[in-house]
Protein backbone atom coordinates (compact mmCIF):
# COMPACT_ATOMS: atom_id res chain seq x y z
CA UNK A 1 0.00 0.00 0.00
CA UNK A 2 0.45 1.80 2.12
CA UNK A 3 -2.85 0.53 2.69
CA UNK A 4 -3.92 3.36 4.79
CA UNK A 5 -3.78 5.34 1.33
CA UNK A 6 -5.75 2.85 -0.61
CA UNK A 7 -6.86 3.84 -3.55
CA UNK A 8 -3.77 5.09 -4.80
CA UNK A 9 -0.46 3.48 -7.01
CA UNK A 10 -0.64 0.00 -6.95
CA UNK A 11 1.80 -1.74 -4.65
CA UNK A 12 4.43 -4.33 -6.42
CA UNK A 13 4.20 -8.17 -4.28
CA UNK A 14 6.22 -10.51 -5.20
CA UNK A 15 4.90 -13.58 -6.54
CA UNK A 16 6.24 -16.21 -4.37
CA UNK A 17 3.65 -16.43 -1.45
CA UNK A 18 0.94 -13.83 -2.51
CA UNK A 19 -0.61 -14.68 1.22
CA UNK A 20 2.28 -14.24 3.34
CA UNK A 21 3.60 -11.04 1.23
CA UNK A 22 0.33 -9.25 1.67
CA UNK A 23 -0.09 -10.16 5.46
CA UNK A 24 3.70 -8.92 5.87
CA UNK A 25 3.06 -5.99 4.28
CA UNK A 26 0.03 -4.92 6.24
CA UNK A 27 1.53 -6.01 9.17
CA UNK A 28 4.62 -3.77 8.92
CA UNK A 29 2.00 -0.96 7.96
CA UNK A 30 0.56 -1.37 11.35
CA UNK A 31 3.48 -2.20 13.29
CA UNK A 32 5.05 1.16 12.47
CA UNK A 33 1.28 3.03 12.94
CA UNK A 34 0.97 4.02 9.60
CA UNK A 35 -2.15 2.13 9.51
CA UNK A 36 -4.82 3.39 12.47
CA UNK A 37 -6.86 1.79 15.05
CA UNK A 38 -9.99 1.95 13.34
CA UNK A 39 -8.87 1.97 9.87
CA UNK A 40 -11.60 -0.61 7.83
CA UNK A 41 -11.31 -2.09 4.16
CA UNK A 42 -12.67 -4.51 2.24
CA UNK A 43 -11.17 -8.02 0.70
CA UNK A 44 -11.97 -6.23 -2.49
CA UNK A 45 -10.32 -2.97 -1.40
CA UNK A 46 -7.20 -5.07 -0.58
CA UNK A 47 -7.03 -7.07 -3.56
CA UNK A 48 -7.14 -4.28 -5.93
CA UNK A 49 -4.56 -2.39 -3.87
CA UNK A 50 -2.03 -5.20 -4.32
CA UNK A 51 -3.33 -6.16 -7.61
CA UNK A 52 -3.99 -9.50 -7.04
CA UNK A 53 -7.30 -11.91 -6.87
CA UNK A 54 -9.61 -12.21 -3.87
CA UNK A 55 -8.98 -15.66 -2.84
CA UNK A 56 -4.73 -14.69 -1.85
CA UNK A 57 -6.64 -11.17 0.23
CA UNK A 58 -8.64 -12.97 1.86
CA UNK A 59 -6.61 -15.64 3.53
CA UNK A 60 -3.96 -12.95 4.41
CA UNK A 61 -6.98 -10.81 6.17
CA UNK A 62 -8.00 -13.97 7.81
CA UNK A 63 -4.73 -14.74 9.00
CA UNK A 64 -3.90 -11.54 10.55
CA UNK A 65 -7.38 -11.83 12.40
CA UNK A 66 -6.89 -14.88 13.62
CA UNK A 67 -3.03 -13.54 15.05
CA UNK A 68 -5.21 -10.86 17.01
CA UNK A 69 -3.68 -8.21 14.59
CA UNK A 70 -7.59 -7.38 13.24
CA UNK A 71 -10.75 -7.87 13.30
CA UNK A 72 -12.92 -9.80 11.85
CA UNK A 73 -16.83 -7.45 11.49
CA UNK A 74 -19.60 -9.05 9.44
CA UNK A 75 -20.95 -7.28 6.35
CA UNK A 76 -17.95 -4.55 7.12
CA UNK A 77 -14.62 -6.12 6.48
CA UNK A 78 -11.68 -5.66 8.51
CA UNK A 79 -10.77 -3.53 11.03
CA UNK A 80 -7.28 -2.46 12.71
CA UNK A 81 -7.98 -3.17 16.13
CA UNK A 82 -7.45 -0.25 19.05
CA UNK A 83 -4.96 -1.08 21.79
CA UNK A 84 -5.32 0.87 24.55
CA UNK A 85 -3.02 1.08 28.00
CA UNK A 86 -5.04 -1.60 30.16
CA UNK A 87 -4.20 -3.78 26.30
CA UNK A 88 -0.10 -2.70 26.41
CA UNK A 89 0.05 -3.82 29.96
CA UNK A 90 -1.36 -7.37 29.58
CA UNK A 91 1.02 -7.70 26.26
CA UNK A 92 4.12 -6.45 28.49
CA UNK A 93 2.95 -8.74 30.94
CA UNK A 94 2.87 -11.82 29.00
CA UNK A 95 5.96 -10.59 26.84
CA UNK A 96 8.18 -10.67 30.01
CA UNK A 97 6.85 -13.74 31.33
CA UNK A 98 7.73 -15.94 28.50
CA UNK A 99 11.29 -13.99 28.05
CA UNK A 100 12.01 -14.46 31.40
CA UNK A 101 11.44 -18.28 31.55
CA UNK A 102 13.20 -18.43 27.98
CA UNK A 103 16.32 -16.87 29.75
CA UNK A 104 16.51 -18.81 33.27
CA UNK A 105 17.30 -21.68 31.18
CA UNK A 106 20.19 -20.37 29.27
CA UNK A 107 23.30 -22.10 31.68
CA UNK A 108 21.70 -25.17 32.00
CA UNK A 109 20.05 -26.20 28.64
CA UNK A 110 22.73 -25.02 26.26
CA UNK A 111 22.15 -28.19 24.07
CA UNK A 112 18.27 -26.98 23.36
CA UNK A 113 19.44 -23.31 21.92
CA UNK A 114 20.37 -22.92 17.93
CA UNK A 115 23.39 -21.59 18.21
CA UNK A 116 24.10 -21.44 14.64
CA UNK A 117 21.95 -17.90 14.38
CA UNK A 118 24.67 -16.45 16.82
CA UNK A 119 25.72 -14.54 13.54
CA UNK A 120 22.78 -13.05 12.35
CA UNK A 121 21.54 -12.72 15.63
CA UNK A 122 24.55 -10.05 16.30
CA UNK A 123 23.94 -8.75 12.63
CA UNK A 124 20.26 -7.79 13.93
CA UNK A 125 21.69 -6.61 17.20
CA UNK A 126 23.87 -3.83 15.30
CA UNK A 127 21.07 -2.85 12.87
CA UNK A 128 18.74 -2.93 15.38
CA UNK A 129 21.09 -0.55 17.98
CA UNK A 130 21.55 2.12 15.33
CA UNK A 131 18.15 2.73 14.69
CA UNK A 132 18.01 3.45 18.25
CA UNK A 133 20.45 5.88 17.92
CA UNK A 134 19.57 7.65 14.39
CA UNK A 135 15.53 7.49 15.65
CA UNK A 136 13.95 6.82 12.46
CA UNK A 137 11.36 5.27 13.83
CA UNK A 138 9.94 2.90 10.61
CA UNK A 139 13.28 1.72 10.58
CA UNK A 140 13.78 1.51 14.54
CA UNK A 141 10.70 -0.50 14.85
CA UNK A 142 11.68 -3.20 12.03
CA UNK A 143 15.26 -3.87 13.11
CA UNK A 144 13.73 -4.38 16.45
CA UNK A 145 11.19 -6.73 15.43
CA UNK A 146 13.75 -8.98 13.48
CA UNK A 147 16.34 -8.70 16.36
CA UNK A 148 13.81 -10.11 19.13
CA UNK A 149 12.37 -12.54 16.47
CA UNK A 150 15.82 -13.83 15.64
CA UNK A 151 16.56 -14.07 19.86
CA UNK A 152 13.80 -16.08 20.46
CA UNK A 153 14.25 -18.39 17.61
CA UNK A 154 17.54 -19.03 19.31
CA UNK A 155 16.41 -19.58 22.47
CA UNK A 156 12.67 -21.04 22.51
CA UNK A 157 10.85 -23.48 20.99
CA UNK A 158 9.09 -22.62 17.27
CA UNK A 159 5.17 -22.05 19.70
CA UNK A 160 6.49 -19.47 21.95
CA UNK A 161 9.16 -17.51 19.53
CA UNK A 162 5.94 -17.30 17.15
CA UNK A 163 3.76 -15.80 20.33
CA UNK A 164 6.32 -13.52 21.37
CA UNK A 165 6.69 -12.24 17.39
CA UNK A 166 2.29 -11.65 17.79
CA UNK A 167 2.69 -9.72 21.09
CA UNK A 168 5.73 -7.52 20.12
CA UNK A 169 3.89 -6.69 17.06
CA UNK A 170 0.52 -5.55 19.50
CA UNK A 171 3.24 -3.82 21.30
CA UNK A 172 4.62 -1.92 18.59
CA UNK A 173 0.61 -1.09 17.10
CA UNK A 174 0.20 0.65 20.49
CA UNK A 175 4.04 2.42 20.79
CA UNK A 176 4.42 3.60 17.41
CA UNK A 177 1.33 6.01 17.45
CA UNK A 178 2.48 7.84 20.26
CA UNK A 179 6.21 8.34 19.02
CA UNK A 180 5.69 9.16 15.91
CA UNK A 181 6.46 12.53 15.50
CA UNK A 182 8.11 13.47 17.97
CA UNK A 183 12.10 13.41 18.76
CA UNK A 184 13.81 9.69 18.75
CA UNK A 185 17.68 10.08 18.12
CA UNK A 186 18.79 8.52 21.30
CA UNK A 187 16.14 8.12 22.87
CA UNK A 188 15.84 4.37 21.87
CA UNK A 189 17.41 1.57 24.06
CA UNK A 190 20.37 0.55 21.98
CA UNK A 191 22.09 -2.18 24.27
CA UNK A 192 21.07 -5.04 21.78
CA UNK A 193 25.20 -5.96 21.34
CA UNK A 194 25.34 -6.49 25.17
CA UNK A 195 22.66 -8.97 25.18
CA UNK A 196 24.47 -11.12 22.50
CA UNK A 197 27.84 -11.14 24.16
CA UNK A 198 25.92 -12.41 27.21
CA UNK A 199 23.57 -14.95 25.81
CA UNK A 200 27.10 -16.01 23.84
CA UNK A 201 28.74 -15.93 26.90
CA UNK A 202 26.11 -18.11 28.36
CA UNK A 203 25.75 -15.66 31.14
CA UNK A 204 22.22 -16.24 31.86
CA UNK A 205 22.59 -13.77 34.83
CA UNK A 206 24.02 -11.28 32.72
CA UNK A 207 21.82 -11.57 29.73
CA UNK A 208 18.33 -11.90 32.25
CA UNK A 209 19.51 -8.11 33.46
CA UNK A 210 19.64 -6.84 30.03
CA UNK A 211 16.55 -8.14 28.93
CA UNK A 212 15.06 -6.46 32.29
CA UNK A 213 16.44 -2.98 30.96
CA UNK A 214 15.28 -3.30 28.22
CA UNK A 215 11.56 -3.92 29.37
CA UNK A 216 11.65 -1.95 32.44
CA UNK A 217 12.66 0.80 30.08
CA UNK A 218 10.09 0.43 27.16
CA UNK A 219 7.16 0.34 29.82
CA UNK A 220 8.51 3.46 31.89
CA UNK A 221 9.12 5.50 28.57
CA UNK A 222 5.75 5.07 27.64
CA UNK A 223 3.78 5.72 30.93
CA UNK A 224 6.10 8.41 30.85
CA UNK A 225 4.79 9.58 27.63
CA UNK A 226 1.23 8.76 27.97
CA UNK A 227 1.02 9.90 31.86
CA UNK A 228 0.06 6.53 32.58
CA UNK A 229 0.82 5.22 36.51
CA UNK A 230 2.44 1.97 36.57
CA UNK A 231 1.69 1.33 40.68
CA UNK A 232 0.09 -1.66 40.45
CA UNK A 233 1.85 -3.52 37.74
CA UNK A 234 2.99 -6.80 39.48
CA UNK A 235 5.58 -7.84 36.76
CA UNK A 236 7.17 -5.08 37.25
CA UNK A 237 8.37 -6.82 40.45
CA UNK A 238 10.03 -9.39 38.53
CA UNK A 239 12.02 -7.06 36.61
CA UNK A 240 13.60 -5.39 39.70
CA UNK A 241 14.63 -8.28 41.58
CA UNK A 242 17.40 -9.94 40.84
CA UNK A 243 17.24 -13.76 38.59
CA UNK A 244 17.40 -16.79 41.12
CA UNK A 245 21.49 -17.76 41.55
CA UNK A 246 22.41 -20.64 38.86
CA UNK A 247 23.03 -24.51 39.33
CA UNK A 248 20.70 -27.08 40.75
CA UNK A 249 22.97 -26.87 44.63
CA UNK A 250 22.32 -23.09 44.60
CA UNK A 251 20.98 -21.44 47.69
CA UNK A 252 17.89 -19.17 46.85
CA UNK A 253 17.42 -16.65 49.19
CA UNK A 254 14.19 -16.53 50.99
CA UNK A 255 11.67 -14.20 49.17
CA UNK A 256 9.83 -11.33 50.50
CA UNK A 257 6.64 -11.38 51.38
CA UNK A 258 5.11 -10.57 47.54
CA UNK A 259 1.42 -9.54 48.68
CA UNK A 260 -1.60 -9.99 47.36
CA UNK A 261 -1.20 -8.96 43.80
CA UNK A 262 1.70 -11.36 42.98
CA UNK A 263 1.09 -15.19 43.37
CA UNK A 264 3.20 -18.37 42.72
CA UNK A 265 6.78 -19.69 43.03
CA UNK A 266 9.00 -17.82 44.56
CA UNK A 267 8.40 -13.84 43.63
CA UNK A 268 7.23 -14.52 40.08
CA UNK A 269 3.81 -12.84 39.65
CA UNK A 270 1.15 -15.10 37.78
CA UNK A 271 -0.14 -13.49 34.46
CA UNK A 272 -3.72 -12.33 35.08
CA UNK A 273 -5.93 -14.12 32.68
CA UNK A 274 -6.86 -12.93 29.42
CA UNK A 275 -10.24 -14.37 27.83
CA UNK A 276 -10.12 -16.03 24.17
CA UNK A 277 -10.21 -13.12 21.68
CA UNK A 278 -8.60 -10.53 24.45
CA UNK A 279 -7.24 -8.95 21.36
CA UNK A 280 -9.73 -9.76 18.17
CA UNK A 281 -11.73 -6.59 19.80
CA UNK A 282 -11.14 -2.86 19.77
CA UNK A 283 -11.27 -1.15 22.78
CA UNK A 284 -11.26 2.30 24.12
CA UNK A 285 -8.09 4.19 24.77
CA UNK A 286 -6.97 3.14 28.02
CA UNK A 287 -10.43 1.49 29.07
CA UNK A 288 -9.90 -2.19 28.12
CA UNK A 289 -13.43 -2.10 27.16
CA UNK A 290 -15.16 -2.03 23.41
CA UNK A 291 -15.30 0.65 21.22
CA UNK A 292 -19.19 1.98 20.98
CA UNK A 293 -20.23 1.15 17.31
CA UNK A 294 -17.79 -1.60 16.70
Amino acid sequence: MTAAGAGGGRAQIRRNSLREQIADALRDEMTAGRLPAGRNFTVKEIADVYGVSATPAREALVDLAAQGLLVSEPHRGFTVPEFGWRDFLEIFEARTLLTDNALRHLDDRVERYDWSRLASLRRRADAAARAARTGQLDVLVGCDLRFWQEAAALLCNDRIADYLGRLRVQSWMFAAPHLRGGELAGLGWDRHGELVDRIEARDRVGAHRIVNDYNLFTVELLARLLGEPLEGVAVLRLLRDPPPPAGPGAAVPEPADPGPAAAGPGRVPMPRFVPPGRFARPSRPGSGEPAAGR
